[in-house]
């Protein structure tokens, strides 16, 4: 079984092709094709530290993350683990991929295939809030896609905000630090913090996509109830988004009214309204990667990582 590390999982995951391939994984998943029950979390004796166990089954392959989070953590990772496909059809262990970073990759692509079809128009103004991993992940998949969008972003230190826009864009350009206006001017919002107190919370507008990604457990919240119970609403996975999405649940929403973002393939939401999307991650997603991987290996004839 071939093992990738974080660079060549990355090299095996470009943002492009990640994005038109979940959208194929998204209908497929939302039609039952592919199988993919609620995660399985494990959290330690002293309650720091959580095991994640993710599974998922197509016709080609299946895939199994086995990730662990550790918040403490100061000199290792906060998120460690491995994402491993099988040959579907005869259980053959294929290879495996780098968690984090099939994660950072799949969850940024999530949101832009959530731009792609809840948002009108290409991102003009984005407001990033969070510095951490899925931060700058973000801000990578964005740079890619819409090279020409303003990206401001918002942290709880100056110095890290800095640091980070810094290192994503010495020239300060198209990624720099907020400035006063910049929540008001920006027509995408996307939260990436593992925040337990909300820090987006003003009045929906129109024509603004709002997305939540780091809430991911009940008790977690990034999103203020006035705004999620005021927006129209959307969900990456319909079966993990009841018992993890803490924004949605902490506000106490009706989830008849909170669609799978598989809707919008076909019917997108009008363009006069505010769009909230959630997205809380699903072995499905992970299993979009894996099947990018094993294409790009076999249209490269390699063993290894193009």
């Amino acid at each position: 079984m071939q093992i990738f590390t974080a660079g060549q999982t990355a090299s095996l995951l470009p943002i492009p092709e990640l994005v038109d391939t979940l959208q194929d994984v998204v209908r497929d998943y939302a039609a039952g094709n592919i199988l993919s029950p609620e995660r399985m979390v494990v959290d330690t004796a002293d309650a720091g530290g959580h095991l994640l166990c993710m599974p998922s089954v197509a016709n080609d392959i299946m895939a199994t993350k086995l990730i662990t989070i550790f918040h403490g953590n100061k000199a290792l990772p906060v998120i460690q683990g491995q994402v491993t496909c099988c040959d579907a059809r005869d259980g053959t262990f294929l290879f495996t991929l780098d968690g984090p970073e099939t994660t950072g990759r799949r969850t940024a692509a999530m949101s832009m295939l959530a731009i792609r079809m809840l948002h009108h128009n290409p991102p003009r103004h984005v407001l990033i809030i969070g510095t951490g991993t899925q931060a700058r992940g973000h801000v990578n998949a964005l740079r890619t896609l819409y090279p020409e969008a303003v990206i401001s972003v918002r942290g709880r230190k100056p110095p890290g905000v800095v640091a980070l826009c810094t290192t994503l864009d010495p020239t300060g350009h198209h990624v720099r630090p907020e400035t006063p206006g910049d929540a008001e001017a920006a027509n995408i919002v996307i939260t990436t913090t593992s925040s337990h107190e909300i820090v987006y919370d003003v009045a929906p507008r129109a024509g603004r996509l709002v997305i939540g990604v780091g809430a991911y457990r009940p008790e977690m919240i990034e999103i203020g109830p006035n705004l999620v119970l005021n927006s129209r609403l959307f969900v990456d996975d319909p079966i993990g988004a009841p018992s993890e999405a803490g924004d949605l649940i902490q506000a106490g929403v009706d989830w008849q009214n909170v669609f799978p973002l598989a809707t919008a393939i076909d019917t997108p939401p009008p363009p006069d309204i505010p769009v909230l999307f959630k997205s809380v991650g699903c072995a499905a997603w992970d299993l979009a990667a894996c099947r990018l991987a094993r294409r790009r290996l076999t249209q490269h004839g390699a063993t290894t990582a193009p």
